[in-house]
């Protein structure tokens, strides 16, 4: 049954009804239909347009399709429009013309964007579940690594040393704006266009504010025009997706190379790596290479809806059916790159003592030797230049700073004495780094109790 033929004298070419047809995607949100029209049916019963009997036999209708679709006795077919003509087709044929009155004061224009909004606001939720159970995951390794030493880089070199904590903990933070994103696009949606009509709301007396309330929204939509037209929520949505996919591609791209041969920071499950087909020796880490690649796919997502609406004229459009395949491969791909990004991480093993030897070269430590030049009384740029000289001797001798003999420093610098070799230790480095957000053990334990207070109630 097609919800507009009374209009047309022929059908429509097979190829035309294959093309506009959306159900093989948009049947995903069935239940949030359902339970729109079940809402919609209760307001018109309150406000007298429909019967209360009619109310009744309408919802409990409803009620029955929803609960054979999800116990496998009634399929959801392609022949259909979309999922409103599915339902509402099965409606008829189930409890007859009482059926009929259920698209009153209602157009599919405003029926698609409150499914949409119901389904998107159901999945927000689910992101944010799984974005927690990922920080919960990252917290546990905060914990356990406050005195983890590892080099810390900028432009992929050596910089200062810092803890595992410390690097975790800029990933949990990352992952915390993700979720503060999520949970205001939640709450800038939360209006319900059910009652704007095709574009101009309608002549009957809906109760639009109640209508809201039953299904959870802060309230109506204040211009019906916007209210069907409207895909800012989806956009902001697949921009939030889109930053998730860039922390996670980001961290993904850190496990590669703390996985290969010249690092060997971590050691990947068995569960999470794959082999290759003709060396044996392999280890790949194929999950994160995956989730790498996929943020590509996340991306394109967003750039085709930003294309799709930037030169569309008021009210609804059809080219807005182009919103939801993309939207939904975007969602799942983000909850399955979260999900197993997780099992991943929350399996892997740090080679701590491989982690503190490579925090150990790469003078790491020469700010902090230049900063106990500066504690002396010696200017910073003085400092700054006298550790550059000191540097290129340990280059020449192939030492380190801290195996560089006394006598060499003494030798660029009298002011150096016995107690540089306590100030540029792995341990001193970081540990006197101990401002809020630093690496330090004292600061780290102070933001893993602000951490846990904030899992604690969000």
């Amino acid at each position: 049954m097609k919800l507009w033929g009374g209009r047309f004298t022929k059908e429509t070419n097979q190829l035309v009804h294959n093309f506009n047809s959306s159900i093989s995607f948009d049947q995903k949100f069935y239940r949030q239909d359902i339970m729109g029209s079940i809402a919609h049916a209760t307001m018109l019963a309150k406000q007298g347009i429909i019967s209360e009997d009619e109310k009744k036999l309408i919802v409990d209708g409803l009620t029955n399709i929803m609960e054979d679709i999800e116990n496998g006795t009634l399929e959801i077919t392609g022949e259909y429009e979309d999922i409103h003509s599915f339902v509402e087709s099965k409606l008829i044929e189930r409890i007859g013309d009482t059926g009929k009155k259920l698209h009153t004061g209602r157009s599919r224009n405003d029926q698609v964007a409150l499914d949409m909004k119901l389904y998107i606001r159901d999945e927000i939720e689910t992101l944010d579940n799984l974005l927690k159970k990922l920080m919960l995951t990252l917290h546990r390794i905060m914990k356990e690594n406050t005195e983890t030493f590892m080099p810390g880089f900028t432009h992929l070199q050596k910089a200062q040393p810092v803890t595992l904590a410390h690097h975790m903990g800029a990933y949990f933070e990352m992952f915390k704006r993700d979720r503060q994103r999520l949970d205001d696009i939640k709450k800038r949606m939360n209006l319900s266009p059910l009652g704007s009509g095709a574009l101009a709301g309608t002549t009957y007396p809906l109760d639009r504010n109640f209508c809201a309330s039953l299904l959870g929204f802060d309230g109506p939509s204040l211009n019906s025009m916007d209210a069907v037209s409207d895909r800012d929520y989806l956009i902001e949505l697949l921009s939030s997706l889109s930053t998730i996919m860039m922390h996670l591609s980001r961290f993904s791209e850190e496990i590669i190379i703390w996985n290969s041969n010249e690092y060997q920071f971590i050691d990947l499950d068995d569960a999470y790596s794959t082999g290759s087909s003709i060396m044996p020796q392999k280890k790949n880490p194929d999950i994160a290479e995956l989730v790498r690649g996929k943020t590509g796919r996340v991306y394109g997502a967003l750039i085709s809806l930003l294309t799709t609406m930037k030169g569309l004229p008021l009210a609804y459009n059809k080219d807005m059916q182009e919103d939801k395949e993309l939207t939904f491969d975007a969602i799942d791909t983000v909850k399955g790159c979260l999900a197993l990004f997780d099992g991943m991480l929350s399996t892997m093993k740090f080679s701590k003592k491989v982690m503190e030897e490579s925090a150990s070269k790469g003078f790491i430590n020469a700010t902090d030797a230049a900063d106990y030049l500066v504690n002396k009384g010696v200017p910073f740029r003085d400092a700054h230049s006298i550790i550059g000289r000191l540097v290129l001797t340990c280059i020449d001798k192939g030492l380190s700073l801290d195996q560089l003999p006394l006598e060499d420093y003494k030798a660029i610098s009298p002011v150096f004495d016995n107690d540089i070799y306590e100030a540029i230790s792995l341990t001193s480095c970081v540990n006197k780094r101990s401002t809020l957000g630093a690496p330090g053990k004292e600061a780290m334990e102070k933001v893993i109790a602000l951490n846990e207070e904030y899992l604690l109630n969000n």
